[in-house]
């Protein structure tokens, strides 16, 4: 029968990632059981970055790209099994994907009549990083950041 869930604990509190991220790893140097230990973001938000401003020339030559991906692709496909001018096979299948993917582009982006001009990046952002542990282990690991925090605010020379 496999074990229930553990009951974890917070041990630390981070406003940023790395900080979060450089506790776990300094419980790794220290031969922590990191296993039994996560990074716990918490008050998370949505962030959507506007990229710029999406016209359906910009539509057709991002279609054009992936087309030109896939198209190639598919050139090398035919081309591993061409006689002869194998790269001629490669170059053509390049342009014609290009081309569809061109089109595809524009008409997918004249379809959607303006509701969406611009393109984004999106990212999930939180406000606060929690290093949680199994509860077994929060004293063993309360003792190694107490360790850390004490190492990181010695005098710069100091002997450890």
């Amino acid at each position: 029968m496999a074990p229930g869930p553990q009951s974890t604990v917070t041990i630390a509190s981070y406003p940023d990632y790395p900080s979060a991220q450089y506790t776990v790893d300094f419980l790794s140097d220290n031969e922590f059981p990191v296993e039994r230990a996560a990074i716990v973001g918490t008050d998370l938000r949505l962030v959507e970055t506007v990229l710029g401003r999406m016209t359906t020339g910009r539509a057709a030559l991002a279609g054009a790209a992936t087309g030109a991906w896939f198209g190639l692709f598919i050139g090398l496909l035919f081309g591993i099994f061409t006689v002869g001018n194998w790269w001629a096979v490669i170059l053509v299948g390049l342009a014609i994907g290009a081309a569809w993917g061109a089109i595809f582009g524009a008409i997918a982006h004249a379809m959607t009549g303006g509701r969406r001009d611009f393109t984004s990046a999106s990212s999930i952002r939180a406000n606060q990083y929690a290093v949680t542990v199994d509860a077994t282990l929060a004293d063993q690991a309360r003792q190694l950041i107490n360790r850390m925090n004490w190492q990181s605010q010695r005098p710069a020379g100091a002997a450890g």
